[in-house]
C-alpha cells in the first residue's frame, strides 16, 4: 500500500547517497547532503575512471579540487591511494567530508576547507600525482585550474587530471595530453596527462 501525500506538500524524496565502488571500503553508503550545487559523479562515470586509474591509483598521491560530496576523492582513498587532499569552499559539504572520513576511519585523507585555486596558489609546495577536477560547470574553472597546477608546479612528472564538465575541455596546453574521454548525458569527462 502507497501512501499519498497531502495536497499541497511535496513528498519527501529519500537521501541521496555516494556508493564506493571498489576497494577497501566497496559498497559503503555516504548521504549527500541535500544542495542544489552538489552533483555527485555518476556510479558508471566512476567505474570507468577507476578502471583508467588502476595500474596507478594504489600508492598515488592524490588531489580532489572542487571536492563536493568527495565521491572521487573517497575511492581513490578507498582503492589505495597513498595520500589525498580534498579542497571544499563551501562549509556545509567541507564539514560533511570531514563526517565521513571519520565514519570510515579514514587515515589518508586531508579534507582543507578553502577556495580551490587560491589553495593551488598559497599551499605550501608539493606535486600530486593524480587530480581530480569536477567544478561548477560553466565558470571556465576546469581550465583555469589546470594552467594554475602547472604554472605552481602542482604535477608530478607524468601526473594525470580527470576532468568532469558540462561542455568540452576549452583547453589548449603543450604539456596535456589528453588520451581518454567519454561522455554521459550532458557530462563529459576526460584523463589528461601531464609532461615536464
Amino acid at each position: 500500500m502507497t501512501r499519498k501525500s497531502k495536497p499541497g506538500r511535496e513528498p519527501r524524496r529519500p537521501p541521496q547517497q555516494v556508493r564506493i565502488i571498489g576497494g577497501e571500503w566497496r559498497g559503503r553508503r555516504l548521504p549527500v547532503l541535500d544542495l542544489p550545487e552538489l552533483r555527485p559523479t555518476p556510479d558508471r562515470v566512476r567505474e570507468t575512471l577507476f578502471n583508467w586509474l588502476q595500474p596507478t591509483i594504489a600508492g598515488a598521491d592524490c588531489l580532489d579540487l572542487f571536492a563536493g560530496t568527495g565521491a572521487l576523492g573517497f575511492e581513490a582513498a578507498s582503492r589505495g591511494a597513498a595520500r589525498v587532499v580534498m579542497i571544499e569552499n563551501a562549509i556545509a559539504p567541507a564539514r560533511g567530508l570531514v563526517e565521513q572520513a571519520g565514519v570510515l576511519g579514514a587515515r589518508n585523507i586531508e579534507i582543507v576547507q578553502r577556495d580551490a585555486l587560491a589553495w593551488i596558489a598559497d599551499a605550501a609546495p608539493e606535486a600530486f600525482d593524480i587530480v581530480f577536477l569536477d567544478p561548477p560547470f560553466g565558470r571556465g574553472l576546469a581550465e583555469r585550474a589546470c594552467r594554475d597546477l602547472i604554472e605552481h608546479k602542482r604535477l608530478a612528472e607524468g601526473a594525470l587530471i580527470y576532468v568532469e564538465t558540462g561542455a568540452g575541455l576549452a583547453l589548449e596546453h603543450e604539456r596535456l595530453q589528453k588520451f581518454k574521454q567519454g561522455k554521459a548525458g550532458q557530462v563529459q569527462y576526460c584523463l589528461l596527462r601531464f609532461q615536464h
